[in-house]
């Protein structure tokens, strides 16, 4: 643990290097003022020197990295080595200089940060930046107190005065501040984004005087902290001035020392910049910009501000005058190839050189592995873990230190964080695409699809109700209580589709309605047969994971995810016990899956049974038999694969083999469920992307697998309440966390421009990489393959589309996997699981015209390895792009990570996903009534099944059964039970809010939203606390079985269930709620009325004056099982 000593927290892991002599110069120079060139530092053993020194001595110190990524690496090293607080990052704040539309605010936000930090405080800081960053002058520190605004607690001040002034520093209005340089005011409250502070700021008033400062979150919009006092700032990086801006130098100390990884390339990095913004600045047309000389810094200013202080440079330069040369001696860390023997040995080698060996963990799981597979070698080994992510492994000569990182030994990739990636994906919620708009098709349970026309107030015997208009065929209008609210759901067809609109009480919506719970049941009732059956049978069980097991594990590139963690966890579960395995996995592109698949085979493998793996496609069986060979090449496993391009030789072969037991994995397409495949000891059954087969197949898979562990695999993300519903009839594991390491793919809008485009294909070819050109129109590809030939004249071009001949685009499709081609020029037929992990670039052409998972899953052809990986949209200009096509550009540019494709494809994959999952036919019907509305649909029948049909196999205790028979509680009532407009004047915002307050059901929650609701608002209004007791009323209503509460004039009409014969009516909990009434007959009476649909049991209840009083009463007719 960090020692505390008087005034400095010193890390004691770098106390190893105090002694040492080239340590000793290295502190002493920190003082010289004068340029030091130190050299033989490596990896991250700059980081631990350099932190080790600023550790002895008093003054700030400035790291100019050559680039943002590399400055990353080393933020987040000396960040982990001397603690958050002390290290600060100043990025850049734009792309382009003279291009206001590339400013980033989350990236002034921590400019303004480290400026505010620099002035204020006295305490020695880190900072690191990098050319781009230092080439921005900014605003003196007289400027900056000039402009800031600051506001203390109670002092009196009014809401208009502090309105004004945000107008005048140039913030925008908005409704919800998500992002630095926005406010809103609601009530007496104003929120605000500064610029100098990571959370925006709440600043209460009463009446005149703020009553509390606080921050808050963004995505949750709770309070954080309280403060006594706060700052605003504006952007400082477009702020008029009258005084001159001064470099980024002139902020610090002269005592502060400043390091340079490498000079001269930044002075060059610096020219190119300059040149670029001067020849921009010619180009305007204006003259209201300032000149570069004002806006940016020269190379020499920055020479210029390096004298008289001490400098040091990491590579030899000749731009200032090297006084002394500082030799340390640090070599790499030495790459192991994933061979831990090598590993070992080279430990064991260290040890008797008098080294001492850390091995640097980026999490305990990481540590325990290392432990894991040391222990299993029984070897002696020398070494100790330390959980520290750092960004290189090195070996200290002088210290005799090695600390190597885990990441290089697993040849994993490692990515770094920052503050300001964090806060672009918050900005960017899933909240702004469920909203509702005014003319939205909505799905009401009861009375099908209408158009959605807005929250209204309407009067109801005097007293006032808020309710959701919904317009029907002919003009038909439905006013929707908020407590009904879920029995509406957005509409979500195909893309594009437009539903059909039925009169109200037509019939029509009845009969489709009927129709689908019909082929709903029949298909969940024989999944959850076979799942029954499936429960019965006894199947091999295997046996514990070896050391083997652990090492293939260790072994994956990348960190597993929780999720995956999960899932191979359950499978391996699963696989160890008696009854036979039958597990779905779902996850997006690039999630992992295979891996999981990989982990299984190898666990059957490993206990001597026989592994096949069912693909749908001849390339993709190619495709996995090279990654699985790829992933297993180490370990004593043969794998094999059948398709129909192996000469019929190699068929027989192959089959002999697999029959004399030899193949240990064997991948191909439907061939394999043939009559000739015979195993000799199949153990597992893989199945990957299951909804490409079709029936016939599937059921020669189920007469194979009668007692053998199966697991299936899909990309088509479910959307987790159906997964909930299917879970009867099977074991599902979700992947949805994406990969943590991945970079995420850089993602550009470009117009078509020939030099960008052969810019892109000859980056990527000169790393030796493949490129992808999407052009989706056949009759004019070929014209497009000789424009890129013209273009890149010496690349191997290749063209394929689904006209040409399947033999011959298949072999188009493994030349180009294969390395045989440089650019593959395709339609859309590349979108389904082609994998080429060379491949790191790809452009498309018209993107325009594609839907939004299509460019999302075409995206996820390239950055499948640890490259970094572009992808250009080629578009026409913006203008002439319709709405729609802008809004799909502009979201699959923000969503650039991996594994957004679950945000971005939502709502158009939920279709495809579950249509595809559920049968053809489905389909038709999800499009009629919209997916939510189908889901429920699904979700009750399941429920109705287990109850009747399938009551055996599921052990339900009483509550579920309540729960069961009344699936959602209708409350009708003339009491004002609603969010006043004048607590919340935003009616997206209160639609919002009632739409979240349907969802909750737990208490825990309704605390929470509770608060949630104070905290942003302000106290609640009568009628909001009325409208939150009524949801704990529903929850008691439904224990006892009601499923429609009347509140009127005073009254109450509780109706129960309407099926006469459930057990319910027999159980001990309505015999004590009859005697409850019988104690009460002044106040309750039990009648029943004669209905259309048969007699109804009803509990009326007088005298009711609010929801609070009711509740009370009918809680304590509910029987409580005492516990003994």
């Amino acid at each position: 643990m960090p020692l505390y000593l008087p005034k400095k927290k010193i890390n004691p892991l770098l106390n190893v290097f105090d002694n040492l002599s080239s340590q000793k110069k290295l502190l002493a120079a920190f003082s010289e003022k004068q340029c030091v060139h130190i050299k033989g530092l490596v990896g991250s053993g700059l980081s631990f020197r350099f932190v080790a020194a600023f550790q002895k001595q008093d003054h700030s110190l400035l790291f100019i990295h050559e680039n943002a990524e590399l400055a990353a690496y080393f933020l987040n090293d000396f960040e982990r080595l001397v603690g958050k607080s002390k290290v600060l990052f100043f990025p850049a704040s734009y792309r382009q200089a003279y291009a206001p539309e590339t400013t980033d605010n989350a990236n002034i936000l921590l400019r303004a940060e480290v400026l505010k930090k620099l002035s204020s405080s006295k305490k020695p800081k880190i900072i690191v930046t990098y050319p781009q960053a230092i080439f921005e002058k900014i605003i003196s520190q007289i400027t900056l107190k000039r402009i800031a605004l600051i506001i203390k607690k109670a002092t009196e001040v009014s809401l208009n005065h502090i309105n004004e002034r945000l107008f005048e520093m140039g913030f925008e209005r908005v409704d919800f501040v998500t992002s630095p340089g926005e406010f809103a005011v609601r009530g007496g409250i104003i929120d605000v984004f500064s610029f100098a502070y990571q959370y925006p700021y709440r600043i209460e008033f009463f009446d005149e005087t703020i009553e509390r400062l606080s921050s808050f979150d963004v995505n949750s919009q709770r309070s954080i902290s309280a403060f006594e006092e706060i700052e605003l700032l504006p952007n400082t990086s477009n702020h008029d001035f009258t005084d001159k801006r001064k470099t980024l130098l002139s902020f610090f100390s002269p005592e502060s020392s400043i390091v340079f990884n490498d000079l001269d390339k930044t002075a060059y990095r610096l020219e190119q910049l300059y040149k670029k913004a001067e020849n921009v600045y010619q180009e305007l047309e204006t003259t209201s910009q300032y000149a570069p000389e004002i806006l940016f810094v020269k190379p020499e200013e920055l020479i210029t501000d390096c004298q008289s202080r001490s400098v040091f440079v990491l590579e030899k330069t000749t731009q200032i005058n090297i006084r002394e040369q500082i030799l340390i001696k640090q070599s790499p860390q030495p790459a192991f190839n994933k061979k831990f023997d090598m590993l070992v040995s080279h430990l064991n080698e260290n040890k008797d050189q008098g080294y001492r060996n850390t091995l640097f963990c980026s999490n305990d799981q990481q540590a325990k592995r290392f432990h894991d597979i040391f222990d299993e070698m029984k070897d002696d080994i020398h070494y100790q873990t330390e959980v520290l992510a750092i960004y290189e492994g090195f070996e200290d000569l002088e210290a005799k230190w090695a600390c190597f990182t885990d990441h290089q030994i697993f040849e994993r990739y490692h990515k770094y964080q920052l503050k300001s990636d964090r806060r672009k994906k918050e900005a960017l919620n899933l909240k702004e695409l469920t909203r509702m708009e005014i003319g939205d098709y909505v799905t009401h349970i009861d009375h099908g699809i209408g158009t959605y026309g807005g929250l209204q107030r309407i009067e109801v015997e005097g007293k006032w109700q808020e309710a959701i208009k919904l317009i029907y065929g002919e003009r038909d209008i439905l006013y929707l209580s908020i407590h009904s609210l879920h029995k509406i759901t957005r509409y979500s067809g195909k893309d594009g589709s437009v539903p059909k609109i039925y009169k109200l009480g037509s019939k029509a919506w009845k009969v489709l309605k009927q129709k689908t719970k019909n082929k709903v049941k029949e298909i969940a009732f024989n999944l959850i047969e076979l799942y029954a059956k499936r429960k019965e049978k006894i199947g091999y069980a295997f046996d514990p994971d070896s050391y083997l097991q652990w090492e293939l594990e260790a072994s994956f590139l990348f960190e597993d995810t929780p999720d995956q963690e999960k899932a191979t966890q359950a499978i391996k579960s699963d696989m160890e016990s008696t009854s036979p395995m039958d597990r779905l996995v779902c996850g997006d592109v690039g999630f992992g899956k295979t891996e999981v698949a990989i982990r299984a085979a190898f666990k059957a493998v490993d206990n001597s049974k026989q592994v096949v793996v069912l693909v749908p496609t001849t390339i993709l069986a190619f495709q996995h038999y090279k990654t699985f060979s790829q992933r297993l090449k180490d370990l004593p496993v043969r794998v094999d694969y059948l398709n129909r391009f192996r000469t019929t030789k190699d068929k027989t072969l192959i089959l002999k083999d697999l029959a004399d037991g030899k193949i240990d994995i064997l991948i191909g397409t439907h061939q394999l469920v043939s009559k000739n495949v015979i195993f000799q000891d199949l153990g597992l059954l893989i199945v990957d992307e299951e909804q490409k087969f079709g029936v016939a197949v599937k059921e020669k898979i189920r007469s194979l697998k009668t007692n053998i562990d199966v697991l299936t695999l899909t990309a088509t993300p479910i959307p987790r309440t159906l997964q909930f519903s299917l879970m009867a009839a099977r074991d599902l594991s979700v992947i949805a966390t994406p990969p943590p390491n991945r970079y995420p793919i850089n993602s550009e809008v470009i117009r078509f421009n020939e030099t960008q485009i052969r810019d892109g294909i000859l980056y990527e070819l000169q790393r030796g990489g493949q490129v992808f050109f999407i052009h989706n129109r056949v009759e004019n590809i070929l014209e497009m393959e000789g424009l890129i030939q013209r273009l890149v004249p010496d690349a191997r071009i290749a063209v394929g589309h689904g006209q040409i001949d399947g033999r011959k685009l298949e072999k188009i499709l493994l030349g180009f996997m294969n390395g045989e081609y440089d650019i593959l020029i395709a339609t859309t037929i590349i979108e389904n699981g082609l994998d080429v992990p060379n491949a790191n670039t790809i452009f498309i052409n018209n993107a325009n015209n594609f839907g939004l998972s299509d460019l999302h899953q075409m995206r996820g052809r390239v950055g499948r390895s640890n490259k970094k990986a572009f992808c250009y949209f080629i578009t026409p200009p913006l203008s002439s792009m319709s709405t729609d096509a802008q809004k799909r550009i502009k979201t699959v540019e923000q969503f650039s990570a991996i594994g957004s494709g679950i945000q971005i494809a939502m709502k158009d994959l939920e279709i495809r996903g579950a249509g595809d999952l559920l049968g053809g036919e489905q389909s038709g019907f999800i499009n009629e009534m919209g997916f939510e509305t189908y889901q429920k649909i699904l979700q009750q029948t399941i429920e109705e099944l287990k109850e009747n049909e399938f009551k055996s196999v599921y052990n339900k205790d009483e509550n579920d059964e309540i729960n069961f028979l009344t699936n959602e509680i209708q409350i009708d009532t003339d009491l004002e039970i609603l969010i006043p407009d004048h607590y919340i004047n935003i009616v997206k915002e209160r639609l919002a809010l009632y739409q979240e307050l349907s969802k909750i059901k737990s208490s825990v929650d309704l605390e929470e939203f509770e608060y949630k609701l104070r905290d942003r608002f302000g106290p609640l209004p009568l009628e909001t606390v009325e409208l939150i007791e009524s949801v704990r009323l529903k929850w008691i209503a439904k224990k006892l079985a009601m499923e429609r509460l009347i509140i009127k004039n005073g009254n109450c009409l509780c109706f129960f269930i309407s099926n006469q014969k459930s057990a319910f009516f027999q159980s001990e909990k309505f015999n004590y709620m009859i005697n409850q009434i019988q104690k009460k007959s002044d106040q309750l009476a039990l009648k029943e009325k004669i209905t259309p649909d048969g007699p109804r049991l009803i509990l009326s209840i007088n005298n009711i004056k609010d929801i609070k009083s009711l509740k009370y009463l009918l809680n304590e007719l509910i029987y409580e099982t005492k516990v003994v």
